[in-house]
Order: C-alpha cells, then structure tokens, then sequence
C-alpha cells in the first residue's frame, strides 16, 4: 500500500476559485517526491490537504486522499489529530510564524511528543533534546531552553524539523523550508532532510519553486501549472529530458553559477557611489557588535555590483548606509565625486527592498506610494499623476492601477511597484536589498530582466545584495563577497566565479544546488566528509 495516495484531488476556494484541479499522484513509504511550481501552482494547497487542512475554511474538496492508510476526506476529528503531527508532520516555509514565542523550544517539541503518546513530561523533555540532537542542535540540552528569537534562521528550521521527527512519522512534508535561507545554511538542511531519510525510512513531499532545491533532495518530481500536473518523473529524467514546454520554460529560467556570462549592462562610466572605510557598529562598550567594518568600494554608471554573503554577513547594513539610511559609525560616502553626510537620504541614491509587502502601506493605493518623492519635491497633482502612470508603464504595470491597493498584487507585480517608486526620485543609483529572494524562478526573471532594461534605458548604477550566488553571477558585472563584515573577495564575475581565491567564496559557490541530482549527490557525500574530518 502506497504511503500517499491521491486521485482527482480538486480544491475550490470562494466563487469558483479552483487551487488544485483534478490532481493524481502516489509516493511510497521511504520515497522523496518534489511538487515544483510557481506560485500560485497549487503545490501548498496540496500539501494541506493532504493533513485536511482545508476542513473547516469554507474551501470545497473534493477526490480522494489517503495517507498512510488514513482517509483523509472521511476522517474524524480524533483522527486527524492522530495523523498530524503523529504519522504525518508538516515543516512550514516561516518557522518563526510557527514557533511559540513565549516558550521555549524544547518545551514546544515535547508538548507534541505528550499530545500524541501521553508521556510523562519527563520522557517528553527527554525525547526533546534527542530530537534537537538528531538534527543537528549543538548543545541541545541547554539549547533546549531558549526561546525562538535566540536561534538563528537555521536553528529554527531545524527545531521544526525536530518537532516533526518528535513522534516518528511515516511522512514529512516540507512546504518551502529553505526558501528564507542562505546558500550554505540551505545546504545543510537538504543534506539533514536526506540524512533523517536514510536513518528512519520515512517518506517525504517536498514542496519547492526552486528546481535546484527538488534535484538535491528528491527521486521524483511532479510538476505544477494551474493547479493541475505538467510532468512527472524521476528527477533525473525530467531535468535532463523535459517533455512538455512549460518544465522547459521553468528550467530555462533557473539561474546557474555554471551558465554562460549574459552580456554586461554597458560600458561603466563615471564613478556615481564610493564608499571609503566604512564601518558600522551597533550598542556600545563589550557589547558592540561591528555589522561592517572597513568596507571600501566604487559604483560606476552603467554597472551593476553584486554584494554576496551569508545572513548576517553586513549585506544589508552596508546597502542602508550607502543609501542614507543608517549613519556609518566611520569612513566616507561620496556621491558623484562630493561627499555627502552620513545618515541623510540622498534622492540620487534609492533603494528596492526585500519585502514589497512590508514596504507598502496597506491602506494606501499603489499609485500614492510611487508618488511620494514626487509630492516631497512639491510637484502639483496633475504632474503627479500623470508621472506615476508612466511610471507603472515602465515597468510593466497598466496604468490604471494608480488607485488599487497592495493586497490586489501578486509578489512580482508588488516588486515591480517598489522598482516605479524608487524610479520616481530619478536616482542615479538603485540599490535592491534581496529583491527577487521571495520571489519563483520565472518571476525572479522577470525582475532581474526589467532592471537590466531599465539600466540600459536610464543608465543606472545597481548594487544588487543577495544571498543567490547564480542570480549574482546573472546580473552582476563586478562582485564583492562578505563575511563578517568584511569584503573577502572582491573583483569581476569572471574572477570571482570563475577561479575564487578566498576559501569561503569557494564554499559558497560549492555550496549552490546543482540540477544535476548525481552531481548533487557527489557534492552531499563530499560535505558528509568535510563535516566529519
């Protein structure tokens, strides 16, 4: 009896909405099965039915869905409480959105140890700190006793990994569990995934828009367009040898550290942005922490910077002082030649953030959000219009949209109403803190393809921040690579990519998904022996 069982799986939301139409598919006890797809694919919506998640929203589904013997469409309440979290368990995309604040982790993981076998507190407790350990968690008895916000992104996905493996279950399903992560930390949690797969034979779907993400971990992949499945098979299969036109349009836009360089934006001009020694440090006496410490660097017209690193490498604090927004604690900013005072906004240099959700006010339209720099300027609302409008023009967005509100947006659509705003201030320099990093591989394409337009158009100078080596090395004409914020490599993508010097730029190149899944599996074993040399 196969572990997961679907057939004609249907879910309908609201007036007619249909997330998942008709879907099939099986997965056997130990077997790894990708669901891939853009957003909006149906691939989450899946996942939560498989745990009848769905029950009680309004959400109209129907089919069949068994999992691990369990009828998930027929069951009671009693019983679907057994099935979650017990015989299946569910890691989510946002684990600090699925952590108790309140309490301490440990406490968290043996509670659902309790709800589901009614140990005595003591056993749970215990049974927390092995399943801390099995994931990886140094220290895990005293770990045991923090709270969420004292882990780092990492250490929280694996405490929800942990929480899952409390009760053994047959079947784990990942919903997006590295999307938020950095190259390298991502990589570790693949490599757990496949380790906790050898070790206890469980089953596991995967839920991912990065392809690279399904070829390290997964035996087959199902993909997803419309909420109906496009392709299935082995992975090796449909990466190499995609038979319908859809996985082949989702692989072509796959960014890879191995591609052949895209042509340069243009022949970089003048130096528009230098940074001189800077240096930013927050608090103060013994506990001052040094975020970036004597970063030097040039941006010319026409060129776009990529600055790599790991989270907490200085990345963003370096982008929000070269834009104004944090006051180096010393060093020097030149704007075109002229050095400007630090934690002043300059209207030249603007910024794209991560997040376009949180940088747009929900109550106010998309078209007042683009206007801001032109009402600070004094312009008369006729110019201001009219300017927004051809402002969402540019970049791809109708018009008319000046009067909707974010929530009528999809990611992409919202990024690229950051990119019309940042427009607006007629900048020389555009600097975009992760901007593509929430974003499926056909969207980010998107947008990396509309500010390489615009560069060319506008003669604009970007310094791109992210942690995506391959979409760097897409859009990059130099690289400055950061650890501990400091620059550690710093020179063109060919010198960087293409014969690194510094061994933790080699680490993290090493460390980037393949789409090959024999590579991907020469690469694990090669970190399984790093890690225990």
């Amino acid at each position: 009896m196969s572990l997961v069982r679907v057939n004609d799986l249907s879910v309908e939301f609201g007036t007619g909405v249909r997330a998942v139409d008709g879907l099939s598919f099986t997965l056997e006890a130990g077997g790894a099965l990708a669901l891939v797809g853009e957003s909006g694919s149906g691939k989450s919506t899946v996942a939560s039915a498989l745990l009848g998640l769905h029950r009680g929203t309004g959400a109209r589904v129907s089919g069949s869905v068994r999992v691990d013997g369990i009828d998930v469409q027929e069951a009671t309440e009693a019983e679907l409480r057994r099935l979650r979290g017990g015989r299946a368990a569910m890691v989510f995309q946002d684990p600090l959105s699925s952590l108790d604040p309140y309490y301490a982790v440990g406490d968290q993981i043996a509670e659902v140890h309790r709800v589901h076998t009614g140990a005595s507190r003591r056993a749970a407790r215990a049974r927390a700190v092995d399943a801390l350990d099995r994931v990886g968690i140094p220290d895990a008895v005293r770990r045991s006793r923090s709270r969420p916000h004292e882990f780092s992104g990492g250490m929280r996905q694996r405490a929800l990994i942990a929480m899952a493996l409390a009760c053994d279950p047959a079947l784990l399903i990942a919903d997006e569990p590295t999307t938020a992560l950095d190259v390298t930390v991502q990589a570790q949690i693949l490599d757990l995934l496949h380790t906790l797969r050898d070790d206890t034979g469980m089953g596991l779907l995967l839920v991912t828009h990065d392809v690279g993400v399904a070829a390290e971990s997964a035996d087959e992949v199902l993909v997803m367009r419309g909420g109906r499945a496009v392709e299935r098979g082995a992975v090796r299969d449909v990466l190499a040898t995609p038979r319908e036109p859809y996985t082949r349009e989702l692989l072509g836009a796959v960014p890879r550290v191995d591609s052949p360089l895209a042509a340069p934006a243009g022949e970089a001009g003048e130096v528009v942005l230098e940074a001189v020694g800077l240096r930013r440090e927050f608090g103060r006496g013994k506990r001052a922490v040094i975020a970036v410490d004597d970063v030097s660097l040039t941006v010319r017209r026409g060129e776009t910077l990529g600055v790599v690193g790991e989270s907490g490498s200085g990345k963003t604090t370096l982008g929000r002082m070269l834009v104004g927004l944090l006051e180096p604690s010393a060093g020097r900013l030149l704007h075109g030649g002229a050095e400007k005072p630090g934690g002043r906004v300059d209207p030249q240099v603007q910024m794209v953030f991560q997040d376009p959700v949180a940088s747009l006010n929900p109550r106010r339209s998309i078209g007042e959000s683009v206007a801001d720099p032109l009402r600070a300027r004094g312009e008369s609302d006729t110019f201001v219009r009219r300017r927004v409008r051809e402002l969402l023009e540019r970049v791809g967005l109708e018009p008319a949209y000046y009067d909707r509100y974010p929530h009528e947006f999809s990611g992409g659509q919202r990024q690229r109403v950051g990119i019309a705003r940042a427009l607006a201030a007629e900048p020389r320099v555009i600097v975009c803190d992760e901007p593509v990093s929430a974003l499926d591989v056909t969207t980010q394409a998107q947008v990396t393809d509309l500010l390489a337009r615009l560069q060319r158009e506008l003669g604009l100078a970007l310094v791109f921040i992210a942690h995506d080596l391959a979409v760097v090395r897409q859009v990059s004409d130099r690289v400055a690579v950061m650890r501990r914020g400091r620059i550690v490599e710093y020179g063109t993508v060919d010198e960087v990519y293409g014969s690194p010097r510094d061994p933790y730029t080699r680490a993290l190149l090493a460390a980037v998904p393949s789409l090959d899944p024999e590579a991907a599996a020469r690469r694990r074993e090669s970190r399984k022996e790093l890690a225990a040399a």
